[in-house]
């Protein structure tokens, strides 16, 4: 570490964070936001700490009490996205972002749910929204939390994947043209 440090100090002129620097093998550390893991191939995966703060950051922005529109909300959510995107959408770990997606479309129907508040208006909500009568009285009358309620099959059905498309959503998942 000492005579890395010198080099770099020394003949390219640059300081060296000694808080942050450190040696060790790349599957023991990360790196710029990706893991390196070592098996019959070597592959670059988004650390840990990385995919925490991914998730607390869009959960500030899809907050339920904002008083922003969905439609605004996704607006905002996908400049952070396309952004994220850009730099960890080169990870040889395409699942972690396909469940990524996943996760923000199963926060987003949460708020949906969450901004109907009573029975009733879920209730006819899920109901204009194409599902069956007993499902959306089942569902508009449970008493299970808005997170559980948001993974069940009304939402799915009121709120497909095509819906989040067709408002915009942008997605972690697309492939990438290089």
């Amino acid at each position: 570490m000492e005579s890395i440090s010198r080099f770099i100090t020394r003949k390219l002129k640059l300081k060296v964070n000694q808080s942050k620097s450190k040696v060790d093998r790349p599957w023991r550390s990360k790196f710029l936001g990706f893991r390196i893991v070592v098996g019959k191939e070597t592959k670059r995966y988004i650390a840990p700490e990385s995919l925490w703060r991914f998730k607390r950051r869009v959960r500030e922005m899809t907050c339920y009490g904002r008083g922003v529109t969905v439609e605004r909300m996704i607006e905002k959510l996908n400049s952070y996205l396309i952004g994220w995107r850009g730099y960890f959408g080169y990870c040889q770990t395409p699942w972690v972002l396909q469940g990524l997606d996943s996760w923000i479309r199963h926060r987003l129907r949460c708020v949906y749910w969450r901004r109907w508040k009573r029975g009733k208006k879920r209730f006819a909500q899920l109901r204009k929204r194409g599902v069956s009568k007993d499902l959306a009285a089942q569902t508009a009358g449970s008493v299970r939390g808005p997170w559980r309620i948001s993974r069940g099959i009304a939402l799915s059905i009121a709120f497909p994947n095509t819906h989040f498309n067709l408002i915009g959503l942008a997605s972690l998942a697309k492939q990438r043209t290089a």
